[in-house]
């Protein structure tokens, strides 16, 4: 049952909320000032409070701006008989859901308080949401090689240095890029990826820097580009060594200048924009061959990071396969099937030409096909 305080200096407006939100099924405490109220709000987990803006000692919005750092989940749904506009903007400012005028009415507070439900519901959700995806995107592992990956990440990720992650397919490239990026300051702001592998040549202009309504036969309507919806945060580009010729210079001056223009248009645009780039291809090779622009190579690789390959940090496959056991388990709504210590060596010994992505794909496999424990047999059979 929702929790709602109701903060009013007037008893007969605490009791006659307090007898119609119980009719509505919420579990309704009232508080008669401010300070009773802040006491009780530290207290107890109030989904809405309802709060009187004049009243003695402590006035509503002294009470709302103390207690939304204590109790930000909570909505704060303001009431005055003598409100106006500029009092109900001020209280909205203030981290207020909404203003209601005295006296009350009764439809206007019932819808008020369902939508701020909505909102907590919204809120809770999104909590759940980045505690599963975070917990999918944790870097497993305690080796040497990879414990030293992660040491580089912590140390460059609280500056705007320009990376660039080299390793084969399926080693966590992403994983790194969105872990500079989470321990950034930009953490709050966009972080936009672009796979320059998955978007044909002739559309990566346009992919990156967006255009103008007009600037060709489909271009209907102006599009902002990945670079500008990543301003104040992190752009990651993925598979750059795919990056066309003329793309590639595109990106270099925007680098270079911190600016961009659309295509079909003339207007310079400022970026502020760190950049992480990633690529499963010998760069260095590409440059000799051509293929890959040497001024821009040196532009995005600031601070280099390369990610080893499962083969070279097998001694992290236990941790690997009970990480994987747990995540997928969970993901099927059933309890985690245990593995013998001989089936993990078994792994161990397996080359694993897919990395990461590979060992995931035969744990997901061996928990469908084996029964109640993984076994050494199952391995040979499945894996």
């Amino acid at each position: 049952m929702d929790k709602i305080l109701v903060i009013d200096d007037e008893r007969s407006i605490r009791n006659s909320l307090k007898d119609i939100l119980s009719f509505e099924d919420f579990d309704v405490d009232t508080a008669e000032d401010g300070i009773k109220a802040i006491e009780m709000i530290k207290k107890n987990n109030y989904r809405i409070a309802l709060c009187d803006i004049k009243m003695p000692n402590m006035d509503g919005i002294e009470v709302l701006e103390k207690c939304i750092p204590i109790a930000p989940e909570t909505s704060f749904v303001m009431i005055s008989g003598h409100g106006n506009i500029d009092t109900a903007v001020e209280c909205i400012k203030k981290g207020a859901f909404d203003f209601i005028e005295k006296p009350i009415d009764l439809n206007r507070l019932l819808i008020t308080i369902r939508n701020a439900k909505e909102r907590g519901n919204l809120i809770q959700e999104k909590k759940v949401l980045k505690k599963k995806i975070s917990e999918i995107e944790t870097i497993v592992g305690s080796s040497d090689k990879i414990s030293h990956v992660l040491d580089i990440c912590d140390k460059v990720a609280n500056t705007d240095a320009r990376v660039l992650i080299t390793g084969d397919n399926g080693t966590g490239k992403e994983l790194i890029a969105k872990r500079l990026h989470k321990n950034s300051e930009r953490n709050q702001q966009p972080f936009i990826e672009v796979n320059c592998a998955a978007i044909p040549s002739e559309l990566i202009e346009s992919e990156l820097f967006g255009h103008e309504k007009g600037a060709f036969t489909s271009a209907n309507k102006l599009r902002k580009g990945k670079l500008e919806q990543a301003n104040n945060g992190t752009i990651f580009l993925d598979e750059i060594g795919d990056m066309s010729s003329s793309a590639q210079a595109k990106v270099l001056r925007a680098l270079q200048e911190n600016c961009i223009t659309r295509v079909g248009g003339d207007k310079q645009i400022k970026i502020n924009v760190r950049v992480i780039a990633a690529t499963n291809k010998n760069l260095q090779k590409e440059i000799q061959k051509g293929n890959f622009r040497e001024d821009l190579y040196h532009r995005l690789s600031v601070i280099l990071i390369h990610v080893p390959p499962l083969n070279e940090r097998k001694e992290d496959i236990p941790e690997l396969c009970n990480h994987f056991i747990k995540e997928i388990s969970k993901s099927y709504g059933k309890a985690p099937m245990e593995i013998s210590e001989e089936a993990t060596k078994k792994l161990q010994e397996k080359e694993w030409t897919g990395n990461i992505r590979e060992l995931r794909n035969v744990i997901e496999r061996l928990l469908i096909l084996s029964d109640k424990k993984i076994t050494k047999e199952d391995v040979i059979k499945f894996a």
